[in-house]
């Protein structure tokens, strides 16, 4: 604690950060480790496991097509109403997607962003109808109605019909197949949040890899082995995101799964709306609810970095009492080697600083039609569970898992569990639907002749009148068979 708070008084002091986070000397791929430049002087570390298939498959599974048919009206009261219009292709999402929403449902929920909002939207009746009830309750009470003119505006106000602020429709057809380690088409990418690196994702890229996935992770810009420029607008949530975004297209595959943690979640999401055609399917660990992003006025990270160095210490013990169920020497031993809270104090400053995301709101979740599978640790003092039920519900397809084990660091926690979780949504696809039916081309009323004509002839002296009552009772069945075969 002495020599931290030192360090920090020579900081105050020099104005330079006394913990800088460098690369390592060489560029050159070692033990799956790259480093790629993705703007002159801004080097990310980068892990990418391509293993040796001794087996490769074709991706020869149909899948199920889902169609997704969603209408998302936003109301200037700050309302949301979000109308499920597509029929769900197999019973497993009507069970499982958004909680137990069925198809055809609408949901109702007010943003984030407008707590003083007022109550629900009800769309009123018409002038016409309002004006024909009013009149039909004056009649009921004896008196008689008002004349247009004399109708006093301020006793009776007109009801205007609110307008929708914004309409977005959604209409597509997206078609979900398994993915398997044996697919060379198939990449996952895993992006870790604040303070984190590359090491936290150890045991998920070991056990896919050797299963044959093709696995990327990487080190945001100044953390892990990644440079770390000496500027804050180099940690804004765009310029992290224009590093995904390169990162992707260099190893994208043409099924992609991204992996995201906390603050990497939302990094996720934005990769889903620039490649919904490239993103498969999305895995997000304890990322919160759909809220656009804004940096705390009120937070110790606004703190000058000398005094966040004095304080790193303290930092790093609630990150262990928060991110961890448990906080044993099992886990002590995972925070140092895995690095998962790990990074300098202007980086850790500038990164909370630079969470600014305005369009990141509910209705750009809303619109996201890839599947995701939601995992969440029950113990997590940083996400609570209400968040990721309400990005659940918000979401098309969104599934929500909840692990009683574990907490904000679930995948470090419980790998198996973790492990054994994705690779079941990996492999997961909607259940093809059933053939259609072949449709009997015999004509019923033909058959019905038919059957009639192998029956007994009645007596002559009834034919008539059985006829007229047999023409009566069918509705002119016969006219409408002759007229048929004419055409």
């Amino acid at each position: 604690m002495l020599t931290s708070f030192m360090e920090g008084l020579l900081c105050c002091l020099s104005s330079k950060s006394a913990n800088v986070v460098v690369p390592v000397e060489t560029s050159e791929p070692a033990d799956g480790y790259e480093f790629v430049e993705v703007k002159p002087g801004r080097v990310l570390r980068v892990r990418h496991i391509i293993p040796d298939r001794p087996v490769l498959e074709e991706p020869t599974g149909q899948g199920g097509s889902v169609s997704c048919k969603r209408k998302i009206t936003v109301y200037r009261n700050g309302q949301l109403f979000i109308e499920n219009l597509g029929d769900r292709a197999s019973a497993e999402l009507k069970n499982c997607q958004n909680g137990d929403t069925e198809p055809n449902s609408t949901v109702e929920v007010e943003l984030t962003d407008c707590g003083n909002s007022s109550p629900p939207v009800s769309i009123p009746e018409s002038r016409r109808e309002s004006a024909a009830a009013g009149k039909d309750e004056a009649a009921e009470a004896g008196g008689e109605a008002p004349a247009a003119g004399q109708t006093d505006q301020s006793q009776q106000p007109r009801k205007r019909r609110r307008r929708p602020k914004r309409t977005v429709v959604i209409d597509c057809e997206r078609k979900i197949t398994a993915c398997k380690g044996t697919h060379q088409d198939v990449a996952l990418f895993f992006i870790h949040g604040v303070g984190g690196s590359l090491d936290i994702w150890g045991s998920q890229l070991d056990f896919f890899s050797r299963l044959g996935y093709e696995v990327v992770a990487v080190d945001l810009a100044g953390h892990g082995a990644s440079s770390a420029p000496q500027i804050a607008a180099a940690y804004t949530f765009y310029a992290l995101a224009e590093d995904m975004r390169l990162i992707f297209k260099r190893y994208a595959r043409k099924r992609n799964i991204l992996i995201g943690h906390s603050y990497g979640v939302s990094f996720c999401t934005f990769l889903a709306h620039e490649f919904p055609e490239q993103i498969h399917k999305m895995v997000m660990i304890n990322g919160g609810g759909p809220t656009a992003l804004e940096p705390s006025l009120c937070s110790i990270f606004n703190l000058p970095t000398c005094v966040l160095h004095c304080l790193s210490p303290l930092l790093a013990w609630s990150f262990l009492k928060a991110g961890f169920a448990q906080q044993g020497a099992k886990e002590k031993q995972l925070l140092k080697d895995n690095n998962a809270f790990n990074v300098s104090s202007f980086v850790l400053r500038a990164m909370m600083s630079g969470q600014y995301w305005p369009e990141g709101d509910e209705v750009y979740h809303a619109e996201l039609t890839v599947p995701i599978l939601l995992v969440h640790g029950m113990h997590d003092k940083f996400v609570p569970v209400e968040e990721d039920q309400r990005m659940a519900e918000i979401l098309l397809m969104g599934f929500l898992k909840v692990l009683q084990d574990g907490s904000h660091m679930i995948m470090m926690e419980c790998p198996e569990a973790v492990n054994t979780l994705l690779h079941e949504f990996f492999l997961w696809e909607p259940a093809a639907p059933p053939p259609p039916k072949k449709e009997n081309k015999t004509r019923p009323e033909t058959a019905k002749a038919q059957s009639d004509n192998t029956k007994a002839t009645p007596d002559p002296s009834q034919v008539r009148p059985a006829t007229a009552r047999q023409t009566s009772s069918n509705g002119g069945a016969g006219e409408k068979a002759n007229s048929k075969d004419k055409k």
